[in-house]
C-alpha cells in the first residue's frame, strides 16, 4: 500500500512509520515541523494530497496536549476539529480509497464504574478542551463516512506509551525524572495526583492495531484501541522507580495536577479484536524499561 502519515514527526508518527515499512507499504509522511504543512491550510493540504496520492492516509496530526489545553482551547479546537475536515477533504477530492482518524478515548469523559468497562457506544461527555476538539473530529469523520460513502474507520486508543514519548505525558514525564535523578543523585521523584487509573498500551501495540484497520476495519465503525485492563498511575510511578538504578521516592506536588482528572479509562477492544484479529503483545514492564532506558539516553547525549 502506498500509505501516507500526517502527524508523522511525533511520537505515535514515527513508530507507525517504521511498522508500515516493516510491512513492505510504501510510506509518504507530512508534518508541520518536518515540511512546514499545516493541516489547518485546506488548499495547501488538497495540493499535498493530489501530488504525492496515496493510497490511504492515517490522520495523526493535531494537538494532543490534553493539559495544555485548558490554557488554548481556540487552538486546539481548530487543530482537531477543523484539521481532520481538512484531511477528509482532501482525501476524496485526491482518490485516496480509505483513511484512519485517530481520536481519543478522552471523549467519553466522565464515566462511572457502571460504564466499565468502557464500549464503542457509549454516550461522549467530554471534559477538557482536548476531548471536546477530538469529540467534533469524531463526529467530522462520520460524517464523511453517513454523508459522502467515504471509507472513514474511527480509532479511538486509550493511554499509550513507550520510548519516544513526550515529556507532556505522564509516562515519559516520570521517567525523565527517575533518569534524572540518577544523573543528579537526587532521591524524590515528584508526581501529581496518582490516584486515577488508566488503560494503558505499548505503542508498538497499538500502531500495529492502526494497519490492521486500515485493512480489516469497517468503514464507518469506531474502534477502541486499548489493553482492556485498567492500572493506577501510582502502580505506574511505583514500577519506574523500581526499576531505578538508586532508591527514590514519589512525592506529591500539587501544582502537576490537572484542573480535572477523570477518575477510572478501561475500555472494551472486543470489537477491534473480532474484526481484525490483534491483541496486545508487550507487557507493561517491558514498556516501562524500554521508555526509562530511551530516557537516559537522551539525557546522555
Amino acid at each position: 500500500m502506498k500509505a501516507l502519515i500526517t502527524g508523522a514527526g511525533g511520537f505515535v508518527g514515527h513508530h507507525l512509520a517504521a511498522h508500515l515499512s516493516a510491512c513492505g507499504d510504501e510510506v509518504l509522511t507530512t508534518d508541520r515541523s518536518t515540511d512546514g504543512l499545516d493541516i489547518t491550510d485546506a488548499p495547501a493540504l488538497l495540493e499535498s494530497f493530489r501530488r504525492t496520492r496515496p493510497e490511504v492516509v492515517y490522520h495523526l496530526a493535531g494537538a494532543s496536549d490534553v493539559g495544555g489545553s485548558w490554557s488554548t482551547p481556540q487552538a486546539t479546537f481548530r487543530s482537531n476539529a477543523e484539521g481532520t475536515l481538512n484531511v477528509l477533504w482532501a482525501a476524496r477530492e485526491s482518490g485516496v480509497e480509505r483513511v484512519l482518524t485517530v481520536g481519543s478515548a478522552d471523549v467519553y469523559g466522565k464515566v462511572s464504574e457502571s460504564d466499565l468497562p468502557i464500549v464503542e457506544d457509549l454516550p461522549m461527555r467530554p471534559v477538557s478542551p482536548y476531548a471536546a476538539s477530538k469529540a467534533a473530529a469524531d463526529h467530522v469523520a462520520l460524517q464523511a463516512n453517513l454523508g459522502y460513502g467515504q471509507h472513514v474507520v474511527r480509532a479511538r486508543p486509550f493511554n499509550h506509551l513507550g520510548p519516544g514519548q513526550s515529556n507532556r505525558f505522564v509516562a515519559a514525564a516520570l521517567a525523565e525524572r527517575v533518569a534524572l535523578n540518577e544523573r543528579e543523585s537526587e532521591s524524590t521523584v515528584k508526581v501529581g495526583n496518582l490516584s486515577p487509573r488508566r488503560d494503558f498500551t505499548d505503542v508498538r501495540d497499538v500502531v500495529r492495531s492502526y494497519r490492521l484497520l486500515v485493512v480489516h476495519g469497517r468503514g464507518g465503525a469506531v474502534y477502541n484501541v486499548c489493553s482492556g485492563r485498567a492500572i493506577a498511575v501510582q502502580a505506574l510511578a511505583e514500577e519506574l522507580i523500581s526499576l531505578a538504578r538508586t532508591p527514590m521516592e514519589l512525592v506529591t506536588d500539587p501544582s502537576l495536577e490537572r484542573p480535572v482528572d477523570i477518575p477510572v479509562l478501561l475500555g472494551d477492544n472486543s470489537r477491534l479484536r473480532a474484526d481484525t484479529g490483534w491483541v496486545p503483545e508487550i507487557p507493561l514492564e517491558v514498556t516501562l524499561r524500554d521508555l526509562l532506558d530511551d530516557r537516559r539516553r537522551l539525557l546522555a547525549d
